[in-house]
């Protein structure tokens, strides 16, 4: 990663790895905690806080994301066990969100996640909404918006989508962006993620 930054000439501390901790066993995730890691990503609430419950007393800088998509029955769980939740992808779960941080006096960093690609299987705000989204959740629910996240499409070149990403969160001062992967975080890093999410190259195929 840290060459990624300089080919593309940005700082060392320009961008921040979330390793992809979902779905793996601890054994393979344990040794990354122990050699210093603590951004660790996960999919579904339960499993992340039946995997770090027990251990986050002894690691109380640990950060963990939530990554993968929430149901609204899960937002308490959410909103009181994870440090940021990067998949707020439509208004039911923007308001469930609102409403357990005010009953819980505290709340995660947020990223709105924008299906880029506007791809029919994955979820997120379709970039023609995105502002009028973001407006809301600031002004309506009064929540604070930290970035962006996506998913661009697996066929073809992810620039242009990171490049709309970013040109999304410029327009609306955002300055956070989650994208990139193992295999094209290269790529995110130079059109300006402040945020990678990778698994496989970290942890190997699961």
């Amino acid at each position: 990663m840290q060459k990624a930054l300089r080919l593309a000439g940005r700082t060392p501390d320009a961008a921040q790895l979330t390793a992809v901790s979902k779905n793996q066993p601890w054994e393979a995730v344990e040794p990354v905690l122990k050699a210093g890691h603590r951004q660790f990503g996960e999919n579904r609430v339960q499993e992340a806080m039946q995997r770090w419950g027990a251990v986050r007393a002894d690691y109380p800088d640990l950060d963990l994301r939530l990554i993968g998509p929430l149901q609204s029955n899960k937002a308490p769980e959410a909103v009181g066990f994870f440090d940021c939740i990067e998949s707020v992808d439509r208004e039911k779960i923007a308001r469930a969100i609102a409403d357990e941080a005010q009953k819980q006096g505290r709340c995660p960093r947020l990223f709105i996640q924008v299906n880029i690609g506007e791809e029919p299987q994955k979820a997120g705000i379709l970039p023609r909404d995105a502002d009028d989204f973001i407006t809301t959740v600031r002004t309506d629910l009064g929540l604070h918006v930290d970035g962006l996240m996506c998913i661009p499409p697996v066929e073809g070149p992810r620039g242009p989508y990171f490049a709309l990403l970013r040109k999304i969160a410029e327009r609306n001062g955002l300055s956070a962006l989650s994208m990139g992967m193992s295999d094209d975080y290269r790529t995110a890093i130079a059109f300006g993620a402040t945020e990678i999410r990778v698994g496989t190259a970290i942890f190997g195929q699961r």
